[in-house]
């Protein structure tokens, strides 16, 4: 349970409001089977999710040339447009808890490697049209996560202290994002990231569900 009361609440997207794993690891597989990279288990595909698309396909394949990175990227970039929407579901308490969030008159923002326009492709059905108040994608930044480029933007747009803000996500990107920014972070044990990984980085929680943010 999160005691305090903050004026903006911005989440990570993967992991955190949305199980996109099926996708992730579809878009993936396809991707490492034309070049053919084989036993690479799901779980190692899952655990770099929250990374960009080029640091987790180095850290699959141990291949650091940029320009073959690149490359798997715009051919994942491909597959996801025909599989990741449709395999992506919003965990079951994500709806209500923003909504009890935004009953509240709290912001409610979005701060994702995930590109933006992917986002909004699941979102845009989900939520009332102009119900977040900020979307920061991976196209949206220059450094990603976790710099803090894309929360301290948020935060300038919002017109917030950084002391109103939570940032909640699932990975160790997340809770190194928040520090790096100098804003709360609450860690959701929705993912592959451990409590014990969690717990080694400053937190003003960690749930095993959005819940604990009510």
């Amino acid at each position: 349970m999160i005691q305090k009361t903050y004026k903006a609440y911005l989440f990570d997207f993967d992991y955190t409001l949305a199980d996109s794993s099926r996708g992730i690891v579809m878009c993936f597989r396809n991707v490492l089977a034309m070049h053919r990279h084989d036993g690479i288990s799901d779980e190692a595909i899952k655990r770099t999710i929250g990374k960009t698309l080029e640091e987790s396909f180095s850290i699959l394949t141990g291949i650091d040339d940029k320009e073959t990175l690149s490359a798997y990227r715009k051919e994942y970039e491909s597959q996801a447009d025909k599989l990741m929407t449709v395999n992506t579901v919003l965990f079951p308490e994500t709806l209500y808890v923003l909504s009890q969030l935004k009953e509240r008159k709290a912001k409610i923002g979005i701060i994702s490697t995930k590109y933006r326009y992917r986002i909004m492709e699941l979102l845009g059905k989900k939520l009332p049209e102009g119900f977040l108040d900020i979307i920061v994608g991976g196209e949206d930044v220059t450094t990603p996560k976790p710099s803090p480029e894309g929360l301290m933007f948020a935060i300038k747009y919002l017109g917030l202290d950084r002391n109103d803000v939570l940032y909640c996500g699932d990975s160790t990107v997340d809770a190194e994002t928040a520090l790096n920014a100098g804003v709360d972070f609450a860690g959701v044990l929705h993912g592959m990231t451990t409590f014990e990984e969690l717990e080694a980085y400053p937190h003003v929680g960690i749930m095993t569900s959005l819940d604990g943010l009510l």
